[in-house]
């Protein structure tokens, strides 16, 4: 391994090298703010601790009441803060603060460690929320928003059975629906790497807004549950397609066809045809299914509900009631030709109404502490079960609107999908 593959490599959750860095930046603040051991009987050197710590205090404060105003008031994140990331934003904020008074105030030697302990404001609070949202696992997934080589569809078949599957770039056109979608990310199980395979099933993935496709693997995880799933099935597991949905990391395009792009016909349409000419794909819908997280459930959703014979199966992570981009209103506008009616009538219960599930399959998930999803999730499931489908809900404990409440879905109910999707092959 390389230095620079070794540096990509390195590990941003493991606590390991997260408590460290803590524990100096906790010493290093108590540095900054504490006089000096020649000084310890000085007042006027606690006055400026005093001063210090006022600041940092204030600073603290500000950043929560910002957090407050941005998540809770006008709810620019589409989900509330938790309380973790809420409270490393203030600790952020009181460590700049103490450091800005401390280069002020201070010595020599104090203003060198204030000057540390600017970046390292930064740096280990940005730490602590990647740990609460499970977003980069590496320092390669940060830097790289997409690590996954392009598929060569020209490849020799392997000789014999792969250990394991592959992860692979591919780019999908938007044949029909002129959809400008990012490359999409595959999935192909040892058993679709050999020569002549037999036919797998399907699960088309989407990640949440904002996100790109490869969020599923890097963030998700999604490659080594289906590893472990093939290594027990004998080499077979489903072929997953994670989709671009949004084609631009923060654009909504509510999975429907509008002005903002006719991503509604390039899910249903231009991705099944690609799969269907160029990869070893069953051409039996009912076992072909969804997976998404967030604004990617709420797609899966919508896309099962409105056209239930084209799918067998949906696994919704954190899924919202319905499409929304901030309100129903700019929805309506944005999406829908400025019709609400138009907007409700897409929302996936709405559908369930209209089209009934008879025989579908789905999982509804959510994080324990993420209340609002959670009730998304007992909502979504009870009129599902009134449509006619079996129907699954389950919640990670402890985990919010977060990543890790998607790696404990894909661990613990992926599998249970594509046990249904083999079933129906039978």
């Amino acid at each position: 391994m390389s230095p620079t593959e070794w540096l990509l490599a390195t590990q941003l959750q493991a606590p390991s090298k997260l408590v460290p860095a803590d524990v100096a930046f906790a010493v290093l603040g108590l540095v900054v703010l504490l006089p000096a051991l020649r000084r310890v009987r000085d007042r006027g050197a606690w006055r400026s601790v005093g001063l210090r710590a006022a600041v940092a205090a204030g600073s603290a404060v500000a950043a929560l009441v910002v957090c407050w105003v941005c998540s809770d008031v006008l709810n620019l994140f589409g989900v509330a803060l938790s309380l973790v990331t809420r409270m490393w934003v203030a600790v952020a904020a009181a460590a700049l603060g103490l450091a800005i008074t401390g280069i002020v105030q201070g010595g020599r030697g104090r203003r060198v460690l204030a000057a540390v302990l600017v970046p390292a404001a930064l740096l280990v609070p940005a730490l602590g929320v990647n740990v609460e949202f499970a977003k980069y696992p590496t320092l390669g997934t940060v830097v790289q928003s997409n690590p996954y080589p392009a598929l060569d569809l020209t490849a020799t078949p392997a000789a014999t059975l792969p250990a394991v599957g592959e992860v692979r770039t591919v780019d999908v056109p938007g044949t029909r629906s002129g959809f400008p979608a990012r490359p999409a990310v595959v999935y192909l199980p040892p058993a679709a790497l050999v020569r002549d395979p037999a036919p797998l099933p399907v699960v088309l993935a989407f990640s949440g807004q904002p996100g790109a496709p490869s969020d599923m693997f890097t963030a998700g995880q999604m490659g080594t549950v289906l590893d472990a799933y093939a290594a027990a099935h004998h080499g077979r597991a489903p072929i997953v397609v994670s989709v671009d949905q949004l084609s631009a990391p923060g654009l909504n395009t509510m999975c429907v066809d509008s002005r903002l792009g006719k991503a509604a016909t390039y899910v249903t349409e231009d991705v099944p045809r690609w799969l269907t000419a160029h990869l070893p794909v069953t051409t039996d819908r009912r076992a072909w299914g969804l997976v998404g997280f967030s604004q990617g459930a709420t797609c899966a959703m919508q896309f099962v509900t409105g056209a239930p014979d084209r799918f067998g199966a949906a696994l919704a992570i954190s899924s919202e009631l319905q499409p929304i981009d901030q309100n129903p209103r700019h929805s309506a506008d944005q999406a829908f030709g400025g019709s609400v009616a138009a907007w409700k009538r897409a929302a996936p219960i709405a559908q369930m109404r209209a089209n009934g599930l008879n025989g579908d399959t789905l999982w509804l998930t959510a994080g324990s502490a993420d209340e609002e999803f959670s009730a998304n999730a007992r909502t979504l499931g009870a009129a599902a079960r009134k449509a006619g489908a079996t129907t699954t809900i389950a919640f990670a404990p402890r985990s919010g609107h977060d990543w890790n409440t998607v790696q404990w879905s894909l661990r613990a109910e992926l599998p249970h999908e594509a046990d249904t999707l083999f079933g129906a092959l039978r």
